[in-house]
């Protein structure tokens, strides 16, 4: 059963997309978190980081120049972002595609509570 990003990426579920090419796609999140976060989610439905393989390196480096040229447009990347991928439960992932979060406009704070490194 089809995931509600790979809907998204099929353009069965409307969505906000700010990027999307043969690889990737990206769209802003339904519930923001700051005031930008964009959604970077693989076109290949990939359950979690753990379901990733050799042949997906590519693809995971494409990622991370998505989100540097996303930041670099929504005018957040001098101040500074996040970017965030969840695991499983008890990571936080919510669906079952691998996704990554860019978070930014605002001072975000420490990553978790009681932390201070970075």
């Amino acid at each position: 059963m089809p995931t509600i990003f790979e809907k998204i990426i099929a353009g069965e579920i409307p969505a906000t997309i700010v990027h999307q090419d043969d690889r990737v796609t990206a769209f802003r999140d339904i519930s923001p978190q700051a005031p930008v976060h964009v959604l970077i989610v693989p076109n290949k439905p990939i359950p979690t980081v753990n379901d990733v393989g050799e042949e997906d390196e590519r693809m995971l480096g494409h990622l991370f120049i998505v989100a540097r040229d996303i930041a670099k447009k929504e005018g957040i990347a001098e101040n500074g972002f996040r970017l965030i991928i969840n695991c499983n439960k008890h990571g936080g992932q919510v669906v079952y595609h691998l996704h990554m979060h860019l978070v930014g406009g605002q001072a975000l704070g420490p990553m978790l509570s009681g932390g201070t490194h970075g």
